[in-house]
Order: structure tokens, then C-alpha cells, then sequence
């Protein structure tokens, strides 16, 4: 008897239907991969789950037992919990207060703090992780909060845990550390259900694999059965190019952006470097080496930062966003829903939204050429919508992220930054976004690539910088690229 089954789910959001009549079964103490494209269903199926989502139709069972999770609450008393792609924290409240906020401990009436923050601890350990527990969450990055997540699904004692895209905000330390901990949990009989993009982890990790495609049940398979091949057609119903991007073989153009001794306290320090027309930077670095930061410092984004930072010569007024855009600047933040979108609006407002300016006249913004642009890149990105009318906080994390860059693209930036631009983003459409960093490399585009992955960095840049620890690491131009060359920049290694 199957420990865990899909019996024919089906789920509809207005519009949209997500999954329709989803059955497989799911082995006790394995780990089962769900994959498919951005919008293919499988956070929904799993939210269903884990009790965030009610289904429409359909049953689930658990050793046979046919269970309907109400609210997370109710699916954490079944032995269910779930680790989100996109985190949903209260940032005001501590880490403690976080991690116990679905059973807060008490004593006559009045919350237990040392209990609590006991509980906290423990939570942490569970997983090989330290932090000040009574921290607000507000004050960590992705990657912290994440693990924080983790702990939460793991100290509540579950036996199913639902793993949605768990290393999207993970450094490379950081994952294989997450990797043994799956392991730790498949040797105690849980069974773990991972969603994830990235096939080399699927392959790793998983014993047997679930594809979904539009919110239908493709097939189930043991991965040693199958190759990744064969799953991206399973994915996707296509081939994916790989080559090697266009942009390399062209000449570079002048000087468009030069950083010279930016600087914040306890971020990064003394970090100068220089972007040319054409030409794709990368960025590298362990989680908190400070990447993320020094792109907003250029932006415009940091009130704390000195040091000087040019486009096309012109030095740009420091801490100002509006000197950043003026001169021609863009910028796609690692946080799509915090910094990168208005969750309230749709596809169309949130395409418009940097290029207001140019769609309007006289204080009225032009609505057919706004459709027209937001219509342009919804398909040049091959958005998964209803239709541009269609409200961003609905759609997948990964076609949020393609809306999220289509606002910068509408904008017809000369200097780019990009900050994870395929996180949470599946193969297929991976490939179509380093299509188009390429196209606009190859249109005299300057590009400043940040990724956690070296081989996304690897692939498009003609150059990778490499922080650590606040500070410039070392430089490597193409012909030096290797996995090992960066790992050693990255942890200090001579």
C-alpha cells in the first residue's frame, strides 16, 4: 500500500485552471521530486497539502486513510508541513516568536518566553543551525530566512515535509547542508516531496519523480529510469538549446559604468570595477559576501554607502534612484515580492510601472501603447496568464519573476543589473531569460549578472567578479572559469 496518494485533484483559480484530475502515490521515507514549468501546478498541488489550499475535487490519503487538511494548523496535526518558495514571515517579530507562532507556549495565561525561545533553539539545532533567537526575521537575508523555514517544517515532529524550491536562496554551503539533512530525514522514515528547477538536485537527491505540465499529470517514474532529457521533454514538450551566448563574439563597446571605492558599513568595502556597452559581468560570492548589497549601493539604493559611481562619465548624485534611472539604469532585485513588484496590481501595471514616463503625457498614461508594451514582453516571455489583466499576487513565483524583468526591459535600459534573475524559474523558461540577457548584451546592453549558481554565472558572463566577505576576491575572465577556481576565491583557499 502507497503512504501517501493523489487521487484525481483538481484545483481552479479564477481564470486559471491550475490542476486537473492529479493522480500518483508517493513511497513511505523517499523522496519524491514534483517538476514541471512555472505554472504547472506543483506548489499548488503541494499547498493543497500542507492545508493552504482547499482542492476542488479529488482526495488525498495518507496509509490509506483519506485526509482533508482544513488550514496548515490542521495539516501540521496530520504529520504535514511545508517549507514555501516564497517565505512568509512575520518580519516584526522575533525568530522565536516566528518558529512558535502556530502553538505559542504559556504559563498561567501568559506567554512562556524561555520556553519558547527553548523551543526555538532546539528547532535550530534540529537542522545544525545557530541564531540569536530572538533576532527579528526582518534583519536576515533570503538565504537565513529560508533556513529559518526549514526548521520550522522539521521541529514540528512531520512526518511528510513539502519542499517548494528549498535552495533558490541557498549558497552552495548552505545546500549541501540542506542535502544531508534530507538524507538524516529519509534514514527516520520521512518521507519528503521536493519541488525544485534544478535537475542536478532532483537526480542527487530524489528515488522517484512526478512531471506535471498546464496542471495535468505527465508521468511517474523512478529516477533510475529516466535522464534529465527525457523529463525536460516531459516538462516542457521541446527541445532546450543550449549554446553558447552570441554576445562573446562581438566587440565590446565604451565604458558605460564605472564603481570606484563604494563602500557601506558592515556590508562590503572598497569594491571598484567598470561595465563596457555590450558586455555581461558577473558577480559571485557565498550567501552574505555582500553581491546583493553592493548592487543596490549602485542603484541608489543605500543611504549608508560613499564612494563614486559614473555612467557614461557622468558621476550619478549619491543615495538617489532617480539619478540611477535618469542615466539609464535598471535594476531586477533578488526579492520579487518585497522589491520588485506591487503585489495589489496586474501584469499590465507592473510591466509599466519603470516606464510610466515615456508611456505618458500631460500627467495621463497612454493605455493603448501601456497594453501594447505589457502584451510585447508577456509573449517575448511567454507568460503564463489568463491575460495581462491578470493579477500578479496569482500568477507562479516563477511568472512573477518574468513580469518582475519585463518591467526593466520595458524600460530599454543601457545599463542592467540583474540580482537571481532565474530564481524559482524553470529550465525552459532559464533558457529564455539567458536568451534575452544575451539579445540585449548583443544590442550594446550593459550587464551585471548576480546569480548563486556558477554555472548560470559561468554561461553568460564574459568576466565574474568574486566576493568574499565584503570585499573584491579576485577576477576571472572567461579562459580561467571552472567551478574549483571560483570555490576557491569564494572560501579563501590559496
Amino acid at each position: 500500500m502507497s503512504f501517501l496518494t493523489f487521487h484525481g485533484i483538481a484545483k481552479h483559480f479564477p481564470g486559471v485552471q491550475a490542476l486537473e484530475d492529479v493522480s500518483f502515490a508517493v513511497e513511505r521515507g523517499s523522496c519524491h521530486a514534483l517538476m514541471g514549468e512555472n505554472g504547472a501546478g506543483k506548489s499548488t498541488l503541494g499547498k493543497i497539502l500542507a492545508g493552504v489550499y482547499r482542492a476542488d475535487a479529488g482526495e488525498l490519503r495518507l496509509e490509506g486513510q483519506p485526509i482533508h487538511p482544513t488550514d496548515p494548523l490542521h495539516a501540521r496535526r496530520l504529520g504535514i508541513a511545508m517549507v514555501h518558495q516564497e517565505l512568509a514571515f512575520c518580519p516584526n517579530l522575533s525568530i522565536a516568536e516566528n518558529l512558535c507562532l502556530g502553538e505559542m507556549p504559556s504559563k498561567a495565561g501568559w506567554l512562556d518566553r524561555e520556553t519558547m525561545r527553548s523551543r526555538a533553539r532546539a528547532m535550530l539545532t534540529e537542522i545544525g543551525t545557530e541564531f540569536d533567537v530572538d533576532r527579528p526575521i526582518g534583519e536576515l537575508t533570503t538565504g537565513q530566512e529560508q533556513l529559518v523555514q526549514i526548521a520550522a517544517a522539521v521541529g514540528t515532529g512531520a512526518r511528510v515535509i513539502v519542499f517548494d524550491e528549498p535552495t533558490s536562496s541557498l549558497s552552495v554551503a548552505e545546500s549541501e547542508h540542506l542535502f544531508e539533512l534530507l538524507a538524516h530525514l529519509k534514514q527516520r522514515g520521512i518521507t519528503v516531496i521536493y519541488v525544485s528547477h534544478r535537475m542536478e538536485e532532483i537526480f542527487r537527491l530524489c528515488d522517484a519523480i512526478t512531471v506535471l505540465r498546464d496542471g495535468r499529470h505527465v508521468a511517474t517514474e523512478r529516477i533510475a529510469e529516466t535522464d534529465q532529457e527525457r523529463v525536460i521533454h516531459q516538462m516542457i514538450g521541446r527541445d532546450v538549446d543550449h549554446h553558447e551566448p552570441d554576445h562573446l563574439q562581438r566587440a565590446l563597446g565604451d565604458e558605460v559604468l564605472r564603481v570606484e571605492g563604494l563602500s557601506s558599513p558592515g556590508k562590503f568595502r572598497d569594491v571598484s570595477f567598470s561595465l563596457r556597452a555590450g558586455e555581461v559581468l558577473g558577480f559571485a560570492g557565498l550567501i552574505g559576501a555582500g553581491r546583493s548589497e553592493v548592487a543596490q549601493a549602485v542603484f541608489g539604493l543605500d543611504p549608508h554607502a560613499t564612494g563614486k559611481v559614473f555612467v557614461r562619465g557622468v558621476e550619478l548624485r549619491r543615495h538617489s534612484v532617480a539619478a540611477a534611472l535618469a542615466a539609464g539604469m535598471g535594476f531586477l532585485p533578488e526579492d520579487r515580492k518585497r522589491l520588485g513588484l506591487v503585489l495589489t496590481m496586474n501584469c499590465r501595471e507592473n510591466t509599466s510601472l519603470a516606464a510610466l514616463d515615456r508611456l505618458s503625457s500631460y500627467g495621463w498614461v497612454d493605455r493603448p501603447a501601456e497594453r501594447s508594451v505589457a502584451q510585447k514582453f508577456a509573449d517575448r516571455l511567454r507568460l503564463k496568464a489568463p491575460s495581462i489583466e491578470t493579477g500578479i499576487a496569482g500568477l507562479s513565483g516563477g511568472n512573477q519573476q518574468k513580469v518582475a524583468l519585463a518591467k526593466w526591459l520595458a524600460r530599454e535600459c543601457s545599463v542592467l543589473i540583474v540580482d537571481e534573475p532565474t530564481r524559482g524559474v524553470d529550465v525552459g523558461a532559464k533558457a529564455e531569460i539567458h536568451r534575452l540577457l544575451d539579445e540585449l548584451a548583443c544590442q550594446g546592453v550593459a550587464v551585471l549578472v548576480i546569480s548563486s549558481e556558477l554555472p548560470e554565472v559561468m554561461n553568460l558572463s564574459r568576466r565574474v567578479l568574486v566576493m568574499r566577505q565584503g570585499q573584491v576576491a579576485g577576477e576571472l575572465g572567461r579562459a580561467q572559469f571552472g567551478q574549483a577556481a571560483f570555490m576557491r576565491l569564494m572560501a579563501g583557499v590559496a
